[in-house]
C-alpha cells in the first residue's frame, strides 16, 4: 500500500475520532444544561422581569436570566448593607439577627445564580467546541476518503501504463 493511501487512512481515522470526541463534548454540554435547568425548575428559581408586576415570574433557564436575577438580588442585598463587613460592623456574625440572616441568605442565592451563569458559559464552550470538532472531523473524513480514492485510482492508472 502506498504512503499516500496510508496517510489518507490516518487522516480518515483522525476525522472519525474528532467526530466521536466532538459528539461527546456536545452531548455532555446538552446534558449539563438540562441538569442545571432542571435543578432551577425543581427549586422554582424565578425572576420577576417587570417591577410593575412582581407576581409575574419567569423561570431562570439560561445565563442571561440567571445574571439578571443575581444582579437584582445583589442590588437588594446592598440596600441592607453595602458590604458584609459593613453589615457586621466589626462584630461576629449573629445568626439570631434577622437582618444579618437575610443578608447572608441573599448572598447565598446570589452566589448560586452567579455559579449558574458561569456554568451556562462553560456549557456553551463545550457545545461550541464539540460542534467545531464534529465539523472538522467530517472535513477530515471527506478529505481522507477523497485522497484515498485518488491514490487508489492513480495507483491503478500507473499499473495500467
Amino acid at each position: 500500500m502506498g504512503s499516500i493511501k496510508i496517510m489518507s487512512l490516518i487522516v480518515l481515522v483522525l476525522g472519525i475520532l474528532a467526530v466521536v470526541i466532538g459528539g461527546v463534548f456536545f452531548g455532555i454540554g446538552v446534558s449539563k444544561n438540562n441538569l442545571i435547568v432542571d435543578r432551577m425548575n425543581v427549586e422554582h428559581v424565578t425572576l420577576a422581569l417587570n417591577p410593575d408586576q412582581p407576581s409575574v415570574a419567569t423561570q431562570i433557564n439560561d445565563a442571561a436570566s440567571a445574571q439578571a436575577a443575581a444582579d437584582t438580588i445583589a442590588g437588594h442585598r446592598r440596600s441592607i448593607a453595602p458590604s458584609y463587613q459593613d453589615l457586621l460592623g466589626g462584630k461576629p456574625f449573629d445568626p439570631t439577627n434577622p437582618t444579618q440572616l437575610k443578608y447572608v441568605q441573599a448572598m447565598n442565592l446570589e452566589n448560586y445564580l452567579y455559579l449558574a451563569v458561569a456554568s451556562f458559559g462553560l456549557i456553551q464552550v463545550a457545545e461550541a467546541s464539540g460542534g467545531f470538532m464534529i465539523l472538522t472531523g467530517l472535513a477530515l473524513v471527506l478529505l481522507g476518503y477523497t485522497v484515498y480514492k485518488f491514490a487508489k485510482a492513480y495507483e491503478k492508472e500507473r499499473k495500467a501504463a
